[in-house]
């Protein structure tokens, strides 16, 4: 396969130069691989850590900056972050109100970021977490004991990232975090399969004309492979899988979320027949976000997350934010 890179091995110290490049807004430090908003720590705000595996891009370092993320932590390509980046980020962001921890529900994740909590808090930083595990495709998986962490990772993001900024309490921020977590369901579908740097070719066989529904962002199992299918028959197969886990009775955030390698034309069709299956649903639509945010490099396919909301989640949604990769009102 062919691809933008110079050698496997820098990859993602290549990406993080190019990154402290285009954005002086944020302090990249390449070494220790931390990108952190240049402004911070803000006095008297919360600061919010995310991080995971590099292969994801825009999420977690294209979402840091005023209305999301204080620092976030890149780990190799679909490797998590190690206990020092955060522990790192962590003290570099930290204003005395406390850092929320923001962890997809990946074993590699989830147990780096617990090793890190236990050690920032004996430097004297107060630490809450927030697990994000919102995709119903499957409950274990090739890296995770319950469900993925996908989709709703950006909604946890700018939703707490807002109410930070408003100067909440640790504690309201976290159960933010956590209202829009539950609240949340997402479910992927792949069209071709995701080639790694070091691996050089797909890691795993998707034939020429067969889709796998719920797949992981970093190519693991789905539900099942279909020979492939409309449009429209994949958006009923995605809106009727979240909503056979939970029934919103209140308007819902929708992102229509591209794996890395769909075009903008292509998920904007998507988004036309989800929007149809919403409406024959009886689901009321709050905001639309149509792009490519939670990737899986150079995967073809889309993901649908919805976020049942109330007034108070859709103002911080609609809240100003400043991120490479999201931007509005400021």
């Amino acid at each position: 396969m062919k691809m933008l890179i110079n050698v496997p091995e820098t990859v993602v110290a290549d990406a993080l130069r190019g990154m402290a490049a285009a954005h002086p807004e944020l302090t990249v430090d390449v070494e220790n691989r931390v990108i952190v908003r240049r402004d911070a720590p803000v006095a008297g705000k919360v600061a919010l850590v995310s991080g995971g595996g590099s292969g994801h891009e825009p999420l977690h370092g294209g979402f840091v900056g005023p209305g999301m993320l204080s620092a976030a932590c890149p780990g190799e390509v679909f490797t998590s972050p190690v206990p020092d980046q955060m522990v790192r980020a962590a003290a570099a962001v930290d204003s005395g109100a406390g850092v929320l921890f923001i962890v997809k529900n990946y074993t590699g994740d989830v147990l780096n970021f617990d090793m890190a909590a236990e050690l920032a808090e004996d430097e004297g930083i107060q630490v809450a977490k927030v697990l994000v595990d919102d995709d119903v495709a499957v409950t274990d998986s090739l890296y995770t004991a319950g469900r993925r962490g996908t989709g709703a990772t950006l909604f946890v993001e700018k939703i707490a990232g807002a109410a930070a900024d408003e100067g909440r309490p640790l504690e309201r921020v976290e159960a933010i975090a956590r209202q829009v977590n539950d609240s949340s369901r997402s479910f992927g579908v792949a069209l071709s399969a995701v080639t790694t740097p070091a691996k050089g070719s797909p890691t795993f066989d998707l034939p020429a004309g067969e889709l796998e529904l719920g797949i992981g962002i970093h190519g693991e199992p789905g539900r099942e492979r279909r020979p492939m299918m409309t449009s429209g028959e994949i958006a009923e197969a995605a809106v009727d899988a979240v909503l056979s886990d939970f029934d919103p009775r209140n308007p819902v955030l929708v992102l229509v979320n591209g794996m890395g390698a769909t075009p903008l034309l292509e998920l904007y069709g998507f988004n036309a027949e989800v929007r149809r299956v919403l409406g024959e649903r009886g689901v009321a639509v709050a905001r639309t976000l149509v792009g490519n945010y939670v990737t899986s490099l150079d995967m073809a396919g889309a993901s649908v997350t919805l976020c049942e909301i109330d007034e108070e989640l859709l103002g911080l949604w609609d809240a100003p934010v400043r991120t490479p990769g999201l931007r509005w009102g400021m």
